[in-house]
Formats: structure tokens, C-alpha cells, sequence
């Protein structure tokens, strides 16, 4: 099968060390992405571990199609264990870091240790440099990007960034690249704030010694038909579909009191279309389906709001002016935010203090919470930590915030929400598209574990390929076998794998059958959750026998 290839990295940022190990036998078995990052972390991160502490480890990973030309692999994985979940928290990025990161000559990067100071880590193909940046302590993403350019000549497509939100240790901050791309969730820009690390840089020219060989076709095909293609996702990003999901299934609105928002048009695909001005894109992409955004009136540039945003910090909190929702995604990826988690968290808030629709207030509470200033402190623990002092209803599951696809109207996504290793996301199984296509039946949850657990292996072995989720119709089951010389019930089996170790790690920590659950009521959700446990062969308590976690890592020596 497919590979990807290059040793893994080890920093000990505490120690200043950086070590080398092959691991081909374990990129045999786990392809790269988010497989091998999770392998990894199975074995080489305490179950017991702070997600604060030293101990934990952050995992930066590619997979053997960041060493081709095609459409759709503009992208990486980052692994660790979440201060916001409690739990193995994987998620990836777009941008131009991934062939600046193959070209360092590795195909994993493991951060562990803490520094005393606050530091850049610079990674070449001929070893790592340590840089003590005392004078970024509060810098924000582009501030720490303008350093590197004017210090090391490395533009932000070389570089990943926490802003204040990762140094003041904000349950979910993001992890930045390109200014404005964002490893968005579970907080992994916290654990990099708690290493005092505030930017790693990549560079090199190592990538041809790897000799990772692409097919072509199928790669020219699939470049071919993304450069061609009329998808309207290519003028709109993902908010093509706002006003479709708010007409006919739900987009939940005023902290998830409501199911439609009455003013949908000022934040959907066509107000976002109107703020374009140019195509945007991500490493080696033709699809080009990123957003860059400009209001003529007030200036104010940014990169999107994508459809999670126009949610989050739009029909959540009862905000009706796409200028509005710019603003508060330009605050989140330039302070390191996640979106989601942030403006569900200031939802809850304005919810509290019934100020939906106050989108001034809306970006104070914003900032305060990357600084921990006042109410900042508390939002900044999430919504799962705060509710309670705000009074208001804990919508979270494993203590991540929902995503913007309504598990009370789908209810496939719904047990996925239930059930995902990672709490309340939908990208983990993506249920959603299925859904919303009429493919699979919205209503009702009996029936549907068999899909999720596909759906589930499917996302999983895509994340460790790695391909964009954007390019499924493009790269489809058929380009994927003949892309990793494997069918596909092999690339199936390497997701299934990465599920059930991170079940397995979870368990570890304490994660059983009691987390497994919602915030609201859907049909048969009990005997739903049981048709999946079996279906993946896990116990009836929702844990994995330590017979049947599959061998992962080689334990750090």
C-alpha cells in the first residue's frame, strides 16, 4: 500500500533535543496523516496525562499524496490529547505547509517537553534550530508570520503559529498556518501554548529523496476535472448550501432555540460570493474553493466566513450581516480560535445576558476570551466547563461544541455526534452529506450503524492519506485503490484501525458507554448506540477489549 515516508522527527522542546527514528514498519500499516499520528500517540502519550503537562505529545503528519502535483492533498494532520475533550483529538489544515513540510525530509513531527521560553522551532532537512522569541510573547498569527518573513525569509506557507488565544491556554485554540487556515479543533493550539512554542518553520529540498510514486493517471484526471469543474462550491466555499439547509432541514439559531433564521440571506452563499474579490486556494489545488473576502465599505479583509462560521458566529447568535460574521472570523483565525467552539461559546454567552444580535458585543467577548479577560476566562474553558455559571443548557458532547449540522433533524448525524471518538464534530463520519442528499433517510437512528462505521473508516483512512473531504467526487472509491495500490476494504481496514485505538485511548482516560450521548433526545438513541458498538465488535459498555486495540507504536526510548 501507499505511503508516506521520512522518519519521524521528535522535539523535546524542554530539552532542546531533536532525535530521528524510522518507522517504516509502522507507515506500512498506518499510511500517514492521521493513522500514524494516532498510532503514535497510543503508545508514546501517558493515558494519564495533563493536556497541559509536558508529557503530552503534538503530532504533525502528511501522507504520500502531499508528494504529488493533485488536486485535493493541499493538506495536514495534527494529533494530540485535547484540553477541551479529555481526550485524543485529531484535525487537519489546507493551506502551503505540506510540501514545505515534505521537503524538511520527515513524515511526522511529535512536539513534547515545555520550555521555559518562548520559542521557535526552525526544522530543515539538515536539522532543527531552537530560537528563543521573547518579543512574540502576545504577538498575533500574522505578527508572528511578519517575524518569520523578515528574520528567516520563511512566508506563513512555511510556518504553523499560535496567536494569544494558544499562549493564555484557551480550551480551543487553533493552530494556524498560512495566517488563515486553521487546525481548528479540540484545542491543540493550547497544548502548543503550554510547550511555550510559539511557531515551528519547515524548509528544505529533501522531498525527492523520498521517492514516494504517484499513479497517473488517475492524478492528471483528477487535477484535469478539478480545474474544469462548475461546482457552485467553487464561488461559495462551503456556505453554497446555507440557505438550502435553513429552508428545509435546520440551521440551528439563537443558541439552538430555533431551527431557521429569518435572516439567513444576509450571512448565506450569495452575500459571502458578493464580499469575494479573488480565487483562493490551497497547495497544488485547481478546485480553488477558499474565500477570500473584502468589504469595500470598512476595508476589512479575511478569508472566508465558511459555512461553519456563518453558523457559528451568524444564526447562532442571531447576527444577520455577512460584514459582521467577517469580523468576527477575522478575530478568531488572527487571535488562533476555533470558529466553532468560539462562537458557540460567545452564543451561550450573548444567550445568558439575552443580547442575540449584538454583533458589537459579540467581538468584545471575542477578544476578551483570547486574553482571559473578564467573562473571557470563563468562556475561554468552553461551553461544557461554563454553562452551568451562565445558565444556560450544556450543548457539547465529550465537551466539544456542535458543529453547525442539526443532530435533532438529522438524526444519522446525531449518533454520529453520539458516538465520535471526538465529541460533537462533522467531519468525523459526515453523515450529514448523506442526509442532506435524501441517500439515507433523516429521521430515525436504527439501522444506520453499519453506514456510520464506514462513513467512519472512510474519514479516517481520508484524513491519513491525506485527501481533502471536498474532492469525494472527484477522487472516488475506484482513484482511491488504484492512487495506494489497495482495495478498498484494505484502506477501510487502516480507518478502522485508527477508530479503535482511539476508542482505546479514550477508555484509558475513563471514556465509557456515559459519553456516548446528546444533549437533546432522538429516536431510539439507546438501542442505536448498541447496534453500533456491535457492529465495530467493542463491548456492550462502549470500550475496547485490550485484545482487540491493534498493535500500534514503538514505545519512546
Amino acid at each position: 500500500m501507499l505511503h508516506a515516508a521520512g522518519p519521524l522527527l521528535t522535539v523535546d522542546v524542554g530539552e532542546r533535543t531533536a532525535t530521528e527514528t524510522e518507522i517504516e514498519d509502522l507507515l506500512e500499516n498506518y499510511v500517514g496523516g492521521r493513522a500514524l499520528a494516532t498510532a503514535l500517540a497510543h503508545d508514546r502519550i501517558p493515558f494519564d496525562a495533563d493536556p497541559f503537562g509536558p508529557e503530552n505529545r503534538a503530532y504533525l503528519s502528511t501522507g504520500p499524496l502531499q508528494q504529488s502535483a493533485m488536486s485535493f492533498t493541499g493538506r495536514m494532520n495534527m494529533t494530540g490529547l485535547s484540553p477541551l475533550t479529555d481526550g485524543l483529538v485529531s484535525t487537519n489544515a489546507g493551506g502551503y505547509l505540506s510540501r514545505n513540510f515534505v521537503d524538511a525530509g520527515i513524515s511526522v513531527l511529535e512536539v513534547v517537553g515545555e520550555s521555559d521560553e518562548l520559542l521557535a522551532v526552525h526544522v530543515t532537512d539538515s536539522g532543527v534550530e531552537f530560537e528563543e522569541v521573547p518579543e512574540l510573547e502576545g504577538a498575533t498569527v500574522p505578527e508572528t508570520s511578519d517575524y518569520m518573513e523578515a528574520e528567516h525569509d520563511l512566508g506563513p506557507e512555511h510556518c504553523i503559529a499560535i496567536g494569544p488565544a494558544g499562549e493564555n491556554l484557551v480550551r480551543f485554540a487553533s493552530v494556524m498556518t498560512f495566517d488563515s487556515r486553521a487546525f481548528g479543533r479540540g484545542g491543540l493550539g493550547a497544548v502548543l501554548g503550554a510547550k511555550n512554542v510559539k511557531c515551528v518553520t519547515f524548509e528544505g529540498d529533501a522531498a525527492p529523496e523520498l521517492e514516494v510514486e504517484i499513479p497517473d493517471p488517475p492524478e492528471s484526471e483528477i487535477h484535469r476535472e478539478a480545474a474544469t469543474s462548475d461546482d457552485r462550491m467553487r464561488r461559495q466555499g462551503t456556505t453554497g448550501g446555507t440557505e438550502f439547509i435553513n429552508d428545509n432541514f435546520s440551521l440551528p439559531t439563537r443558541y439552538f432555540r430555533d431551527y431557521e433564521f429569518e435572516d439567513v440571506e444576509g450571512i448565506g452563499g450569495n452575500a459571502v460570493e458578493e464580499k469575494k474579490y479573488k480565487k483562493g486556494a490551497c497547495s497544488a489545488c485547481a478546485y480553488a474553493c477558499k474565500l477570500p473576502t473584502r468589504d469595500e465599505e470598512t476595508g476589512l479583509e479575511t478569508e472566508g466566513p465558511e459555512f461553519e462560521t456563518v453558523y457559528s458566529f451568524g444564526s447562532l447568535q442571531g447576527v444577520g450581516d455577512v460584514v459582521d460574521v467577517m469580523k468576527s472570523n477575522e478575530l478568531c483565525d488572527r487571535l488562533g480560535m476555533d470558529t466553532i467552539s468560539a462562537g458557540v461559546a460567545v452564543a451561550a454567552y450573548l444567550d445568558s445576558e439575552d443580547e442575540f444580535g449584538n454583533a458589537d458585543l459579540a467581538h468584545e467577548i471575542t477578544e476578551k476570551i483570547a486574553y482571559r479577560e473578564g467573562i473571557g476566562d470563563l468562556l475561554a474553558e468552553g461551553v461544557d466547563r461554563c454553562h452551568d455559571d451562565l445558565g444556560v443548557d450544556n450543548y457539547t458532547v465529550k465537551g466539544m461544541e456542535f458543529a453547525a449540522h442539526d443532530g435533532r433533524v438529522l438524526h444519522g448525524q446525531g449518533l454520529s455526534y453520539a458516538v465520535a471518538n471526538r465529541g460533537a464534530d462533522h467531519m468525523y463520519a459526515s453523515m450529514l452529506s448523506l442526509e442532506y442528499s435524501g441517500e439515507l433517510d433523516p429521521e430515525g437512528t436504527l439501522g444506520k450503524a453499519e453506514t456510520l462505521v464506514e462513513q467512519e473508516n472512510y474519514a479516517a483512512f481520508r484524513d491519513s492519506g491525506v485527501v481533502c473531504a471536498f474532492g469525494s467526487d472527484y477522487v472516488t472509491d475506484e482513484r482511491l485503490e488504484t492512487l495506494f495500490d489497495a482495495d478498498y476494504d484494505e484502506l477501510l481496514e487502516v480507518g478502522a484501525r485508527t477508530v479503535t485505538l482511539e476508542r482505546h485511548f479514550n477508555n484509558q482516560r475513563g471514556f465509557d458507554r456515559a459519553d456516548d450521548d446528546l444533549p437533546y433526545e432522538i429516536p431510539d438513541l439507546e438501542e442505536a448506540v448498541a447496534e453500533y458498538y456491535d457492529a465495530r465488535g467493542w463491548t456492550a459498555d462502549g470500550t475496547v477489549p485490550d485484545s482487540r486495540a491493534p498493535e500500534s507504536a514503538p514505545a519512546d526510548d
